[in-house]
């Protein structure tokens, strides 16, 4: 019997992710991918495996899921309620998951996009060089109760490690590049533009994150005569009703909306995860600052292993308490000596 995960119920926005497919574009299919990219990389330091492993993406709502063997889990991104055979897990953290065990993932608590890692992942058939499914360019489906995901068997390592999550579920400040069509824009509404507070709008999906606000429209000078050109996910288009659009993982490749700005890529994780209705505000940083930026989130990434640290678990939720060596080495410290 081959090793599986088995699906015994899943939300409608369950997909299977990587960090998406590259030399695409041409074909007029964006990168795809995890949409908080970050989440890919803390699953990854706390399975001690390398980033492209595919991992099961959560929107929304989870998965109720067993393993045909034993493996091992991670839970990372939106914080999500989670049990395990009824018992509370710990979210943004590594745990065993037992041959026939149930994993129950619930409700959001805070975020958007929610990761179920597996030890040496998810193993689907790849495609154009991706496991991602990619739903607005029509590769890969959903997924549905009753899939089984083939897996790796697990080789073994560590659990009970957990990571302390950047703060990006919030809301908060996007810092934003200047673009080939920002000086279309002009410099008062510039300026009114990293004043303005905006909400993420509830129809936002992978596509782009649809923003609202309070106040006059935004708009280009000469945005009618923008030709179609090459767009990337945290281009910030601004549609014709003055509507702020951030692109994201499945967006489509090429656009015709001027494009007031650009979110960093360190800063996506927080665009994507910001709910509904939270504010978003956005600051013009200079290139040379940018690239500071981006080199160093690209070390903590890569730096994430070192800062695992041990789950101090609650004796309330471990089952098999009794069998523990709880005194061991312990005295009362009123024994007599030894004669």
């Amino acid at each position: 019997m081959s090793a599986a995960l088995i699906i015994h119920r899943a939300g409608p926005q369950v997909t299977v992710q990587d960090l998406g497919r590259s030399g695409t574009l041409g074909l007029g299919l964006s990168r795809g991918g995890a949409m908080d990219r970050l989440a890919v990389y803390e699953g990854a330091a706390l399975l001690g495996q390398d980033p492209s492993c595919a991992v099961l993406e959560m929107a929304g709502m989870g998965v109720v899921v067993e393993a045909n063997c034993d493996t091992r889990i991670a839970l990372t991104g939106a914080e999500i309620t989670v049990t395990l055979d009824g018992t509370p897990l710990r979210w943004n953290a590594c745990h065993a998951l037992a041959k026939g065990a149930r994993l129950d993932i619930g409700g959001f608590r805070a975020g958007n996009y929610g990761y179920l890692h597996i030890a040496g992942g998810i193993q689907t058939a790849p495609m154009m060089g991706s496991r991602s499914a990619h739903l607005a360019g029509g590769v890969g489906a959903c997924i549905s109760a009753g899939d089984h995901l083939p897996i790796l068997a697990d080789k073994g390592g560590d659990t009970g490690l957990g990571l302390s999550p950047s703060e990006r579920c919030s809301g908060g400040t996007l810092r934003v590049v200047a673009g080939p069509q920002t000086a279309l824009f002009q410099a008062e509404m510039l300026e009114r533009f990293e004043q303005t507070a905006f909400a993420r709008d509830p129809r936002s999906n992978r596509m782009g994150v649809k923003l609202t606000y309070d106040g006059d429209r935004f708009g280009a000078t000469d945005g009618r005569s923008i030709v179609s050109e090459v767009v990337v996910p945290g281009d910030i288009q601004i549609t014709g009703d003055g509507t702020p659009y951030i692109l994201t993982a499945e967006s489509q490749t090429t656009g015709g909306y001027p494009r007031i700005g650009t979110v960093l890529p360190a800063d996506m994780p927080k665009a994507v995860q910001t709910p509904a209705g939270a504010n978003l505000r956005f600051q013009f940083i200079d290139l040379e600052t940018a690239l500071k930026i981006e080199a160093r989130d690209t070390a903590a990434r890569h730096a994430l292993k070192s800062q695992l640290k041990r789950l101090v678990r609650d004796p309330h939720d471990i089952r098999d308490l009794l069998s523990y060596q709880l005194i061991s080495g312990v005295v009362s410290g009123s024994e007599e000596e030894p004669k």
